[in-house]
């Protein structure tokens, strides 16, 4: 029986926050010093953008928030000197506005031939740091043959879509438990931590579930 610390975490791969919350959680992980295991699920902050969204990010924001260009550049500039604090270096200039499903699947697949975690970062750094496109299946195939897969088995397994109904299974979990917004973190199966915390915070929830076990 493994003795890790189950941490479920609901994420997108166009979130700026999923990648500076992972950030976070790895280092907070990494001061907690027990062992963590980590499952990544699917959740689409906007399921309804088309593939090839006609605009840049700022044109993306103000419409869907229904805020200003300069509102709008105002919060891509905070989130991209947040995400630098943690090592990131956002590239906004680059980056292609898309609809995430078909990635979704990708990391199933992934997950599938247990690289999940692999997988994962490397779409966020396609996303917000390679200006890569992450919406289509030609472009997802490259990054996965990049990665070592089989050209042909990635290929079957998004054009065939078998693993949407994971992407789906994935997001009504996550009407279920309630979560809007992401990331949003399931540690143990009964802590819920919303949002890119600080790296103590993520410690301190992993170290008050080890103290309740070693107390039973």
């Amino acid at each position: 029986m493994s003795n890790a610390i189950k941490v479920d975490i609901w994420s997108d791969v166009q979130c700026p926050w999923c990648y500076i919350g992972k950030r976070k959680f790895e280092a907070g992980a990494a001061e907690f010093g027990g062992e963590v295991e980590v499952e990544y699920h699917s959740f689409e902050l906007a399921p309804d953008t088309p593939v090839d969204f006609d605009g840049t990010p700022i044109d993306y924001l103000s419409e869907r928030k229904g805020i200003s260009r300069s509102q709008a550049e105002m919060m891509i500039e905070r989130v991209t000197g947040i995400a630098s604090a943690v090592g990131l270096d956002y590239d906004y200039d680059h980056i292609h506005q898309t609809n995430t499903v078909i990635s979704h699947e990708l990391i199933h697949f992934a997950k599938s031939k247990g690289r999940q975690l692999e997988m994962k970062e490397r779409l966020l750094k396609a996303y917000f740091i390679n200006g890569e496109h992450v919406g289509r299946i030609p472009d997802l195939v490259e990054i996965a043959v990049e990665l070592g897969f089989d050209r042909d088995e990635v290929t079957e397994a998004l054009e065939s879509h078998r693993f949407l109904p994971d992407v789906k299974a994935d997001v009504a979990q996550a009407q279920e438990y309630g979560i809007q917004g992401v990331p949003f973190f399931v540690i143990d199966g009964k802590y819920g931590v919303s949002g890119a915390q600080e790296a103590s915070t993520f410690a301190s929830v992993l170290e008050q579930v080890r103290s309740e076990r070693d107390a039973r």
